[in-house]
């Protein structure tokens, strides 16, 4: 059953927003979603083709950082979302293990990064397209999250509605 509801999402998405989708010739560089600029960099990662989240550059960087620190050999992400925050819905994010996941789950890996990205089946439908990026500013760094769904967002950016 999982798999259905799964590709029918993934289906209906990709039918009304083929504009997530990242075209082939185009997986292996990654644009900025900056408000006024676009700037392209090169990836050094192979992303999952149709993945929920599209992990970018300097966010990669920050997890393989991350994972040696943690001493692990694989690193986990689960995000999802929860109500609350300024706009309605929050992102979560949080490390996880491979015992977590559930059968609904969808789960991007970054095999050559030993990388997985864990969206649980109800947060999918608000994650689908999302970017995630990093910034260590002093400032409002961490991570960024980049959301196409999104129809309005708070300044800080940790939370968003649709």
């Amino acid at each position: 059953m999982r798999g259905i509801y799964q590709i029918l999402l993934l289906l209906t998405l990709a039918q009304y927003s083929s504009s997530f989708l990242i075209p082939s010739g185009q997986r292996n560089r990654c644009l900025h979603s900056a408000p006024s600029d676009t700037i392209q960099e090169d990836i050094d990662y192979d992303v999952p083709e149709d993945a929920v989240v599209v992990i970018k550059p300097n966010a990669m960087k920050r997890l393989r950082e991350l994972r040696e620190k943690e001493k692990k050999d694989d690193l986990i992400l689960r995000m999802g979302v929860r109500n609350g925050g300024c706009s309605g819905l929050s992102y979560v994010m949080d490390f996880s293990t491979e015992d977590a996941i559930e059968e609904d789950d969808a789960v991007d890996e970054y095999a050559g990064e030993k990388i997985k990205c864990v969206v649980d089946a109800k947060s999918m439908l608000y994650l689908y397209g999302l970017e995630l990026d990093y910034s260590d500013e002093l400032i409002g760094g961490g991570f960024k999250f980049f959301n196409p769904n999104a129809e309005e967002s708070c300044g800080c950016g940790s939370s968003f509605g649709v």
